[in-house]
């Protein structure tokens, strides 16, 4: 949607930096993945360095001559922090942002510990893994992932970050709950992809859109007769432009699942009755292909 919205050329020009532009988009979600899990191993080093030098004050208190290590010997925090693969992976991709911009890593600190939950948590020195992980899970939901400064951050660093930042934080706490003592150090390097097929769809729908691009606004403009150009919004019409391009070049993609995605989109993404034009559009070019016999689907279910 982003690469067709800001596209600006016709059906005859070259698409390869557009399909460049949506490549690196998706790679560097993977990136946005790393970096925020990397704050839990950052957060977890910065704890540990906090407790070294307070150890060393020239007027050291006896607490922090004997700190309460709970939370810099977490037991999730450990299996990240020894992960050699995460550190690998981090290292060959070259996300090492927070050596540099380390002072978020002391925002985020200083936010936890300050928190009830933190103190509530320090206030034993023993633990199971599993109010280990419970922990970490509430740290990253209730300080790390609604950061208002991180967020800005994010939003400086790349420009498609900001609409990847939910399902990264889902699918992170997801790794998270699913952690136990055993797990394989690939476990918290998912794949981007379920499998190549997904990659596939996303270039195909990108070009098959861009291509037919002419076509596709004279479908929409058919059922818009009475509607003021202008007032149809842009992100709409390049909404349309894809879900009728589903409807026309992919047949396995059923007709309801198609309608539900754009609907979904344009709820985020547009205006507040976008859904529902959008909605009514798509049902008459339905019915309309429906009644041609020019719907081709294949599969059951598919209409």
């Amino acid at each position: 949607m982003q690469v067709i919205y800001a596209f600006q050329g016709n059906e005859s020009d070259d698409l390869k930096i557009n399909q460049r532009f949506l490549g690196h988009s998706m790679e560097n979600m993977y990136n946005l993945y790393l970096l925020i899990l990397s704050l839990l191993v950052e957060i977890q080093a910065k704890a540990e360095d906090h407790l070294i030098k307070s150890q060393k004050k020239h007027l050291a208190t006896q607490e922090e001559k004997n700190p309460n290590r709970k939370f810099v010997n977490n037991e999730l925090l450990l299996l990240l922090k020894e992960n050699t693969l995460l550190k690998e992976t981090l290292e060959s991709r070259k996300v090492t942002n927070w050596k540099l911009d380390d002072e978020y890593i002391d925002v985020l600190f200083k936010s936890l510990i300050e928190s009830d939950l933190y103190k509530e948590y320090m206030s034993t020195k023993t633990s199971t893994f599993k109010e280990d992980k419970s922990f970490i899970i509430d740290v990253f939901k209730e300080i790390i992932a609604p950061n208002d400064k991180l967020y800005n951050y994010l939003e400086d660093k790349n420009i498609t970050w900001l609409d990847d930042l939910p399902v990264i934080n889902t699918a992170i706490v997801k790794l998270l709950r699913k952690a136990n003592p055993n797990i394989s150090q690939s476990h918290f390097l998912p794949q981007l992809f379920k499998d190549e097929d997904d990659r596939v769809f996303a270039n195909n729908l990108l070009n098959k859109t861009l291509l037919n691009l002419t076509a596709l606004s004279k479908e929409i403009e058919g059922k818009t007769a009475n509607w003021d150009k202008d007032r149809i919004a842009n992100i709409d019409f390049v909404l349309l432009q894809m879900a009728i391009c589903e409807f026309q070049k992919f047949s396995s993609i059923p007709v309801k699942v198609t309608i539900n995605e754009y609907l979904e989109i344009a709820k985020e993404y547009s205006t507040p009755k976008s859904s529902v034009f959008i909605n009514g559009i798509l049902d008459k070019l339905v019915k309309e292909y429906s009644d041609k016999g020019t719907l081709n689907k294949v599969g059951r279910g598919l209409i």
